[in-house]
């Protein structure tokens, strides 16, 4: 896939290590890691701070990284492998696999509302901090789902809804005879090659892996919750589809790069369609005229993807074109894709910065300036 030749300005990428540094020297962040690119040049990566938030412990060589909603487009990622495949479609409603879904008002959430946060579905559940302090797990959260209401009739409104990734999730796993987290690394994170990369961490993993985990500095709501919290081994495994994806900015990079190169991995082997990857990354809302205008056109959605926002400094920045597209997470994460320049960045923290992003969006605007 042809991209343009852009270049990495050196001075102006020596500015993003100095205001991460700074960053880190003034004790707004325990740990950032970082790393930009292009098909034909990659920065190095990045990776300064303490791996501890309480006591400073140096990071390791290749930190990981619990990345919250970065997961998402990951696992829309799964759904389009589907889709190409002729064994899933957009306009088929939720109750064709989960007949359970249906109370309540929610016979007509069709997966299309899922990947685009248009289903009426809340972000967290009710007792989302009670299922988590039980150390539940998906199934329950899921019953909840399905028993729960809509906020508002599906297609006429937009409302960020981790739950509807959590039904997409359990969508894939009935249509595959399979565990989701275990469809993705057999479809995606093999095939490219990202080896530090698991939704739903097992024993043996956390065994082998738990040394390079990079803590997450809590919030309040998190605080005392130990057996629950971010960084319990609860939450590592529970494998969240919306927000539990353990992984590397190298292998995000990796990931990236296969999107950048039309879905091809750095073998050749074509592992998502460039249709596939078109339709992810166009305006989804615009097609849908019940949609509140403002929505459509002010802040799209691709599927599982949040493209540019222009009037919306928040994570991504200021600096990028109109065809970005990326995710954020809640743990201070931020990954985009700039396809029109050819170029792609990831940023990884372990400061929430929910919900302005501050730090992320002048991070990632020194990254964007750094290519010319």
């Amino acid at each position: 896939m042809s991209q343009p030749r852009v270049l990495l300005d050196e001075a102006r990428w020596q500015t993003a290590v100095n205001l991460a540094t700074r960053w880190i020297a003034d004790g707004r962040a325990p740990a950032v890691t970082f790393v930009t690119g292009s098909l034909l040049k990659t920065s190095p990566v990045v990776s300064l701070g303490s791996q501890r938030t309480q006591q400073f412990q140096p990071l390791p060589e290749t930190p990981i990284y619990l990345v919250a909603s970065i997961t998402k487009p990951i696992v829309a990622t799964a759904a389009l492998l589907l889709i190409e495949r002729g064994r899933l479609a957009l306009g088929d409603r939720v109750t064709e696999y989960l007949p359970e879904f249906g109370p309540n008002g929610k016979y007509g959430v069709e997966v299309r509302h899922l990947l685009t946060h248009t289903s009426g579905l809340p972000d967290m559940l009710p007792n989302n901090l009670d299922l988590r302090a039980a150390n539940a797990p998906l199934s329950e959260f899921l019953k909840s789902v399905c028993a729960g209401p809509l906020a508002f009739p599906p297609g006429r409104g937009v409302q960020y809804q981790s739950t509807g990734f959590l039904v997409l999730a359990e969508i894939i796993a009935r249509i595959v005879g399979k565990p989701c987290d275990q469809f993705l690394r057999e479809e995606l994170f093999q095939p490219l090659g990202m080896g530090d990369t698991i939704l739903g961490a097992t024993e043996s993993w956390l065994t082998a892996q738990s040394s390079r985990i990079v803590e997450v500095r809590l919030d309040a709501q998190q605080q005392g919750g130990d057996h629950w919290n971010w960084n319990s081994r609860y939450w590592r495994q529970l494998g969240a589809p919306w927000g539990g994806l353990l992984t590397t900015a190298d292998d995000l990079a990796r990931f990236a790069r296969c999107l950048l190169r039309g879905g091809r991995t750095e073998a050749g082997q074509m592992l998502l369609s460039p249709a596939a990857i078109a339709a992810a990354t166009t305006n989804q809302l615009h097609f849908m005229r019940e949609v509140p205008e403002d929505e459509r056109r002010c802040r799209p959605w691709g599927l599982g993807w949040r493209l540019n926002w222009p009037a919306h400094s928040a994570n991504f920045g200021d600096l990028l074109g109109p065809g970005t597209y990326g995710h954020w997470g809640a743990t201070g994460t931020v990954m985009w894709l700039d396809p029109d320049r050819g170029v792609y960045a990831i940023i990884l923290t372990s400061q929430p910065q929910e919900p302005g992003g501050q730090f992320l969006a002048r991070l990632s605007n020194a990254l964007a300036a750094a290519w010319c």
